[in-house]
């Protein structure tokens, strides 16, 4: 299991096991944000906790997630899906940069995301998040 956790701590994410790769988005709000998202079902792969009133959420204009950070120190924790998949979940992506032990995250292959332009993967250039990261 990986954690992690805002900077101030009132945020709390916990991911089973290690994902397969991580994600960096260049979309118009990933790309301000910085994130390194790993990707799951809420409540099954990964688990949210916060001070109550400590979390603050950002819906994008098109309705389709939610950006979520802590009132106090201002980072981004992870973002929720706003609308359940076909089953009934909900997907949920957590901000890798905020793992609590860098190392757990270090050798995770990092994959691109163009969502800016093609909404499509973007070729494998080998990176991993120490490549990122340190």
């Amino acid at each position: 299991m990986i954690r992690g956790s805002c900077h101030c701590g009132s945020i709390h994410w916990e991911f089973d096991g290690v994902p397969e790769s991580t994600t960096a988005c260049n979309c118009t709000a990933c790309r301000r944000i910085g994130a390194l998202w790993a990707y799951e079902w809420d409540n099954e792969g990964i688990r949210i906790r916060a001070v109550p009133g400590m979390l603050a959420g950002y819906v994008r204009p098109n309705g389709d997630l939610a950006f979520h950070f802590c009132k106090a120190c201002g980072n981004t924790t992870h973002w929720r899906g706003l609308a359940p998949s076909e089953k009934g979940k909900t997907r949920i992506a957590v901000n890798l940069r905020l793992s609590e032990h860098p190392e757990e995250v270090a050798k995770i292959p990092v994959r691109h995301f163009d969502g800016l332009d093609s909404w499509s993967d973007l070729p494998d250039d080998g990176k991993c998040v120490a490549d990122l990261w340190f």
